[in-house]
């Protein structure tokens, strides 16, 4: 039996090859994801991203996760009714597996997401949550929570160095497809840099046929969280979510997880 240690210690799970149309990551996905992918990795962008990450690859950098479209996989378009925006995947081995904020069964719940069980067990509207053993929220994706990252892959013990390198191109086309669709989607921006996704969310939701709820908050890691003027730790977001989305007769739970 493998232990915790035994998965932290993995290093079986890093991307060895990058083939961005390949069946491999794209076998189950959704059409009309598959139709976004497509028109970005036939443009210029795409190509310099693919030929970045293929780089990095050819110089031995451990590249996470492995499935990087999990998010898409597990949430088609058209059961989105809400998007968490995260930066980037985790960078520790045996830790991203392709959700924001998400961990695989086994994985240590890390800082930022254990602010959001307690952000979840705070809110008084929010009654039908339990903490749950683990920190796996695949659960949440398959019941139409897009948990996206802004930049989908990342070094080994490096945040953040696959950043500016083409994938928030990619990830701006996936949210504007969402902002644009005429049905409701509520749009969680916890931080700086999910908020910069803001203006784009609010002008293509304008134009659709349906507005759009964009929450806005400081983010959950530790450093921020009960900091400034929009603290994560009461901000209400997962209630207010619920309460929009059941004006527009979507009704959405919580409490998603088998503990």
């Amino acid at each position: 039996m493998k232990t915790v240690g035994d998965l932290f210690e993995r290093e079986d799970d890093f991307l060895e090859k990058f083939d961005p149309l390949g069946a491999q990551l794209m076998g189950n996905l959704d059409i009309k994801w598959v139709e976004l992918l497509r028109v970005f990795w036939r443009s210029e962008a795409g190509a310099q991203l693919a030929a970045f990450i293929n780089s990095r690859i050819k110089n031995d950098a451990r590249i996470y996760p492995l499935d990087l479209y999990k998010a898409l996989e597990l949430t088609p378009i058209d059961s989105v009714n809400v998007v968490i925006l995260g930066q980037d995947p985790y960078h520790g081995p045996g830790q991203a597996h392709g959700l924001s904020f998400s961990v695989p069964f086994g994985v240590k719940t890390p800082p930022s997401l254990a602010n959001i069980f307690k952000e979840l067990l705070r809110d008084p509207l929010v009654r039908d949550f339990q903490t749950p053993s683990h920190g796996n929220l695949q659960a949440w994706a398959s019941a139409g929570v897009l948990l996206l990252n802004t930049t989908l892959t990342v070094e080994k013990g490096a945040p953040a160095s696959h950043a500016g390198q083409g994938w928030e191109v990619l990830t701006d086309q996936l949210i504007g497809a969402l902002a644009s669709l005429g049905r409701p989607v509520v749009f969680m921006l916890w931080g700086a840099h999910a908020q910069s996704k803001a203006q784009l969310i609010k002008a293509l939701g304008e134009a659709s046929t349906h507005p759009k709820l964009v929450l806005m908050s400081n983010h959950p890691s530790p450093l921020s969280a009960l900091r400034g003027n929009t603290p994560f730790i009461g901000n209400g977001h997962f209630s207010k979510a619920q309460v929009w989305l059941a004006k527009c007769n979507v009704q959405l739970s919580w409490n998603l997880f088998s503990n």
